[in-house]
Parts: structure tokens; sequence; C-alpha cells
């Protein structure tokens, strides 16, 4: 039997159930990821659907998951173009029997599922939920209309009555398994990203200097949690603006798949049965949690995430300012402490969570925008843009999702807290002190 492993946002050989059942069931087994070139076009509101700093951070992950699945005797097939036109010729050339991939049901995801699905009839599809801390199968839901609106429901119910499953990893396949046909990563010039952007560097100051990739992810794991134990002091720092060390910076890589929210639980109790155990511990798995429960979210209500009234389907008034617009994204707007968040997305891709809502809440709250450019420009510019946590917090910020309270935050006080002595600004604002 020859398996072909389509690889989308778990981009990992430890704990991918999709690799691993792949590995079990078949003789033979290749894997493919398609660079979808829709990826790269521009939205409606006039930017790149996705940008530099996430496009190369993708890369990366895929020159890394290249070279492990090779020692794993696994060719990983990386084309630039379309899957519902690669997968069929790909599935044909090698016979596939059966297709092995990620659970996604957010509505882009499964169109070009269904494209490709309709093309190649004969294949057999075996699909998993590999993106959750908690399993789908366990959660104590008959279905995801039972889902509670709000997160601390979710969590109580949860966190009392599922366990984490363990993780998972394959063995190498016999090197008979590699296939003659290698591709190689292409380059962000050969995405079409002119020459200046394809050779960008990230400044000195970033609070996001990593590279893509499983074993980079592991790295980030270790220094975090091991060497410098940042975990036991984390609860604490988390809302930090400065640095590479106020928060675990796991985000990017959860995002697209180079390690699994499990693999993260699990070496969380490690740490808490060898180092310490302690609200800051627990705080990370927390946050785990709420990232689930976005993806939850996404799951119960479908395309209401993405559209203007949100879940709550509530009517507000908003605008589309195109001078607005480039005001916010510029860093030129009259908040220091917004600018120098936007200012920071724009050079890095990176912004920190306290920095995400302040922006948001300024943009929609305080300017009456429609949240959903907004949203649209974080998918463009962050590194660790992940749909179900970006529109779910979009919403939520925007008062058209899981918040009964409809918050707006002061600005200039939430800096007073955050940035008290203003070198987060100064660092952004006024360059050259930096």
């Amino acid at each position: 039997m020859n398996g072909l492993v389509w690889f989308r946002n778990d981009l990992r050989t430890i704990d991918n159930h999709s690799l691993y059942n792949a590995c079990r069931e078949n003789e033979k087994v290749i894997g493919i990821y398609c660079l979808d070139p829709r990826h790269l076009e521009t939205t409606q509101y006039g930017f790149k659907k996705t940008e530099k700093f996430r496009t190369q951070f993708l890369l990366e992950t895929l020159a890394e998951l290249q070279q492990n699945l090779a020692e794993k005797n696994i060719t990983l097939l990386v084309y630039y173009g379309y899957p519902e036109q690669l997968i069929p010729e790909v599935a044909a050339k090698y016979q596939i029997d059966t297709i092995y991939s990620q659970n996604e049901w957010t509505q882009e995801e499964v169109d070009v599922e269904n494209e490709v699905r309709n093309l190649i009839p004969a294949v057999n599809w075996k699909t998993y939920y590999d993106q959750f801390l908690f399993h789908p199968d366990d959660v104590p839901y008959e279905d995801w209309e039972k889902i509670p609106e709000v997160f601390t429901e979710f969590r109580k119910q949860l966190e009392k009555k599922i366990r984490v499953r363990p993780t998972v990893s394959i063995t190498a396949k016999p090197i008979s398994n590699l296939i003659k046909e290698k591709t190689t990563i292409p380059t962000l010039e050969d995405l079409g990203f002119d020459s200046e952007t394809s050779e960008f560097k990230q400044p000195n100051k970033t609070a996001f200097p990593f590279k893509g990739g499983e074993n980079k992810a592991k790295k980030r794991i270790r220094d975090y949690f091991w060497d410098t134990k940042k975990l036991a002091v984390y609860k604490k720092t988390r809302n930090g603006l400065v640095g590479k060390d106020y928060s675990s910076k796991l985000s990017a890589w959860l995002a697209n798949g180079s390690i699994s929210a499990r693999m993260i639980y699990w070496e969380v109790q490690q740490f808490e049965k060898k180092v310490v155990k302690n609200e800051d511990t627990y705080w990370l798995i927390f946050e785990l949690i709420w990232r689930d429960y976005f993806k939850y979210i996404s799951l119960k209500h479908g395309n209401k995430i993405f559209q203007l009234n949100g879940i709550l389907q509530k009517e507000y008034h908003w605008n589309q300012n195109t001078k607005a617009f480039n005001q916010w994204t510029n860093g030129t707007t009259p908040e220091h402490f917004v600018n120098a968040n936007m200012i920071e997305l724009q050079k890095t891709g990176w912004m920190s969570n306290r920095g995400r809502q302040n922006v948001a809440s300024y943009w929609a709250k305080e300017w009456e925008q429609d949240w959903r450019i907004g949203a649209a420009y974080f998918e463009s510019m962050l590194i660790d843009y992940d749909v179900h946590s970006n529109y779910g917090n979009w919403m939520y910020n925007a008062g058209v999702g899981n918040d009964p309270r409809d918050r707006k935050f002061n600005i200039k006080r939430q800096a007073e807290m955050y940035d008290s002595d203003g070198k987060f600004q100064k660092m952004w604002l006024i360059p050259e002190l930096f």
C-alpha cells in the first residue's frame, strides 16, 4: 500500500498522527507540501495575504521538515502551486492508495480540500484533529452546539474531565522508501517577493529573533524551560513588551504545527516534577486551553467568525477609512503606545499579546473601524498567525465575540501600567537610541 501525507499546518515529525498512521499502514510513504499561490495574493484591502515574515518562517520550517523526514527515509515534495493540480498528479504518479492529512474546517481550506477530493475520488482519505490540546473525541459535548460561549465554563469542564493524550512518534522507514524525485525549497524571491524584501534581516531589538522549524521549536523549549527556567515566572512576565524571554514565544511554531500543544503540555508536566510547580507553570497550560477554545468556537460557529457582526451577530456602525488605516499601520496615530506596537509589527512581524489587545481595541473601539480589516492585516503580518486565535481575539476586542462585557482599553493607562519607563515606546519611536 502507498500513502501520501499532505502536510499543511502540521509541519513536524513528532506527534503527527497523519504521518504516524501513514507509516504504520503503508509500505511506501511520501510527504507533500504545496505553497499555494493564493496565500501570496493581494487582499481586497490592498496588502499581501501573507507578508515576508511568516513566509520566511514557513520556508525555514519546510527545509527542516524535509531534512527530518529524510532522516526517517521519507521524501517530502515541496511545490509552489495549487494543491488541486499537484496532489492528483502526485497521487497518480506514485499510485497512492490513501491520503493522510490534518483536519481543517475553515472555509478556504475546506474549499481546496473538496476540490482535491473531487478530482481523485478513488483515493481513500484519513484525516485527524491534530491541532488541539484536548482532542475533540474526548471533550464532554455530543455536538459543537453544546460548547459554552464563556471561556471559564469551557476551561473548568475540560480541566476536570479530560486527560491530555500521550504523544506519538514514528520509526524510520527502510531506505528503499525514498524516491528519486527531489524538490528544493523556494526562496522569497522565487515566490515573487522583490530582491530587497527577500534579503531582509530582523533588527537586533526584535522580540522574536527565532527561525522556523521543528528542531528550533524544541530548542526554544529547552532554552525557556530548562536552561533559563523562565517558565517558572511566566505568569509574572507574560505581559512584557521588550526582549525575547518575557513570554514563551512558542505561538509561531504552534501556528504552523512545528510542535504540538500536547508536546508542550507534557514538557510542562516534566518541568513541574523536576523543577517547580506553581501558578506560572500552570498559566502556560491555561494559555494553551485558550488556544483550544478559539478552535472549538470556530468549529461551533463556522464562517460567523469572519462576519462583521461576529458570533454574537451584534450590529455596530463600522467605518472603512483609508487614511485611518494608513495611520494605524504606519504608527502615526495620536497614541504613542499604539504607534510603537504597530511599528514593531511592521518591522518584525511580531507584537506582544498586550500590544495586540491595545491596538485592536484602538482600531475597533476608539476609531470604530471595520475590525475585519485589522484582522486581515494581522493575518498578513504576524509570524504566528493562527486563523482561529486571530479572528477569535479580534471578535473579542471588537465586542462581537466571546466576551459578555463590551470593553474598551484605556490606552494611556495601559501604557503607564505596562511601559511605565517608556522603554518600549522609545525603542520603536526613537530608533536612533537603540
